[in-house]
């Protein structure tokens, strides 16, 4: 757990971090196999970003528990404040978009009659919607430009980091990692 005034995750929020990070970006490049894929190969990638899609989901809330119960370290001081509201905000974004897009996905799928198999494991059931086709249609377009937005936060919560990390030499990269000094 992190105690309070400590300047580094716990290694629990790290694991969380990390796992959902290397999902989303996984997630991202299965999407973009499935709009390249043949026909015949389409289906078998789009399996495999809704079933990766419910993990994500289920990871993010269990991180947003996990944040709930564990205080995070603080940022700096020496954050301007434009900084600081620019980073809560992409991390407010960043959840709402974790654990709704999962759920768009998962709603227009519903509605286009579907259901999630989760790696031959066992299959979600279509949400408890009625089909609709048109809709389903038009929330899985939502759902597209939603990841697109959250690639592009990714990129800038990349870039925050390395900011911080290498040209404030903050060490801010660090508070995520198990390695490395983080000044206070």
């Amino acid at each position: 757990m992190t105690a309070i005034g400590q300047n580094r995750y716990s290694s629990v929020a790290m694991i969380f971090h990390w796992l959902i990070a290397i999902a989303v970006i996984a997630n991202w490049r299965i999407a973009e196999a499935a709009h390249h894929a043949s026909k015949a190969d389409e289906a078998f990638w789009m399996g495999q970003h809704k079933a990766l899609g419910i993990t994500i989901l289920v990871l993010s809330v269990l991180r947003l528990l996990w944040r709930f119960a564990n205080p995070v370290p603080a940022m700096p001081n020496t954050y301007a404040k434009w900084e600081k509201a620019l980073a809560r905000t992409v991390h407010v974004i960043f959840y709402v978009l974790l654990i709704g897009l999962p759920i768009g996905g998962w709603l227009g799928v519903s509605m286009l009659g579907g259901s999630i198999d989760m790696w031959g494991m066992f299959t979600l059931p279509g949400l408890p919607v009625g089909e609709a086709k048109d809709t389903g249609k038009a929330i899985i377009g939502l759902h597209k430009t939603g990841g697109e937005i959250m690639i592009y936060l990714i990129a800038l919560h990349i870039l925050g980091a390395l900011k911080h990390t290498f040209w404030d030499k903050d060490g801010t990269l660090y508070k995520m990692l198990p390695f490395g000094t983080v000044k206070r």
